[in-house]
């Protein structure tokens, strides 16, 4: 019986050195888990790395100034279509010159006064056309004495003439006799015929010499203001440039102030917005607040190709004595009364988020962080900013205030307006 126990604690033995001992083939497993934590472990460090990396080297966003774009409702009130700028112009102007060469004696203007037409703004000297005019008058004087005693002698030739008749009718003259008064009168007759084209002439060269003298006084062409004094007594004026700089070409300036409107270029891209009568409100850069109602008269049917602009010329519907030539003045092309009836939403960005890129007008949107650069159509003013017709939806924020340099996928911080 003591057999069993043995034998049962010698199989229990050998269960524990069995429990002891090592697998050999479990060590493959241990080394391949060991391998790919190391590989994870390197993957996140690099990923780490890279991740610190871009945090550290990449650009710091930009901070700009942003605003939500706006839909506003635009219609009833006879909204802007289009702005733009110009001066003021005048259709009547002359710079007011001599048709003859000669020095200047008299000046008869100043800078501001006002003239009218025909009146003399300037005199040349005039001493050697008066001494011409004197001897052509004496001249035409001659020679009307002259036709004068032609005709005398005419009516004695008529008389001896007419008794010569008598006398040969009667048998008691000869005809020789009568030839010969025949003849003398003829002659003196066309003595006469002669003498009275011979006055004519005089009387056309004295004309002449009276219409120099005429010329020696400048006068102005038309009622104007006198806005320039280009010449004074002893120098030399003539209608054209000569004597190499010394010589005036004109006296002084005048401008109807009756004539005053307004020129403006308008982009040949928005001419389509503009029409002949057109209600416009002009603003004089002088007085920023005082709005002028005006209209289109005319546009200029011509393009200029190296500015791609057309010319708009603009009427006053009253003129002021504060609007001045050359002036710069601001203009503000109202929709017409067919689309004035029609309210349309449209969307409104402030003013200083349309920019001028490549020659387009430009905003650029916030999305996600970054700046998108867009091309937009404008439609003209509002009284919150520029109504924009198409590239950017209302809701949307765009820049209103950051860096000029600003092109497009910068990564921005937004700072709200």
């Amino acid at each position: 019986m003591s057999g069993e126990p043995d034998q049962a604690r010698k199989v229990a033995g050998d269960d524990r050195l069995a429990s002891l001992r090592i697998e050999r083939g479990d060590e493959p497993a241990a080394d391949s888990g060991a391998w790919r934590w190391t590989a994870a472990a390197a993957v996140a460090i690099v990923a780490l790395g890279a991740a610190l990396w871009y945090v550290f080297s990449r650009p710091a966003p930009i901070a700009v100034r942003t605003a939500v774009a706006r839909e506003v409702g635009i219609g009833g009130g006879g909204a802007t279509v289009l702005n733009a700028s110009g001066y003021v112009t005048a259709r009547r102007q002359a710079t007011v010159s001599s048709k003859v060469t000669g020095r200047v004696v008299e000046v008869a203007i100043e800078e501001g006064m006002r003239v009218a037409a025909g009146q003399v703004m300037a005199r040349l000297d005039a001493s050697n056309l008066r001494v011409n005019y004197d001897l052509a008058a004496a001249q035409v004087r001659a020679a009307e004495s002259a036709l004068a005693e032609t005709r005398v002698r005419i009516e004695e030739a008529a008389l001896e003439l007419a008794r010569f008749e008598r006398l040969v009718a009667g048998g008691i003259g000869s005809q020789a006799d009568l030839d010969a008064a025949r003849a003398a009168h003829d002659a003196l007759r066309a003595r006469l015929a002669q003498q009275e084209d011979e006055v004519a002439v005089r009387r056309r060269a004295a004309e002449v010499w009276t219409q120099q003298l005429a010329d020696a006084e400048i006068r102005a062409p038309f009622a104007g203001v006198v806005v320039s004094k280009n010449a004074q007594p002893g120098e030399m004026i003539s209608p054209a440039a000569a004597g190499g700089g010394f010589t005036r070409t004109g006296i002084g300036t005048i401008v109807d102030m009756e004539s005053l409107e307004i020129e403006v270029d308008v982009n040949e891209s928005y001419i389509n917005r503009v029409l002949p009568g057109q209600r416009v409100i002009a603003t004089l850069d002088a007085y920023t607040e005082w709005e002028i109602p005006a209209s289109v008269i005319a546009i200029v049917p011509t393009a200029d190709r190296q500015r791609a602009t057309v010319k708009v010329r603009i009427g006053f519907d009253a003129l002021d004595p504060r609007i001045l030539p050359d002036m710069g003045v601001k203009v503000a092309f109202r929709e017409s009364a067919d689309e004035a009836l029609r309210a349309v939403p449209r969307v409104v960005v402030p003013a200083a988020a349309v920019r001028r890129v490549g020659g387009r007008d430009a905003v650029f949107v916030v999305a996600g962080g970054v700046a998108e650069k867009r091309a937009v159509s404008t439609g003209g003013g509002h009284e919150d900013g520029i109504v924009i017709l198409s590239g950017v939806t209302a809701g949307e924020a765009v820049v209103v205030e950051g860096p000029a340099e600003l092109a497009g996928g910068e990564r921005i911080e937004e700072v709200a307006e």
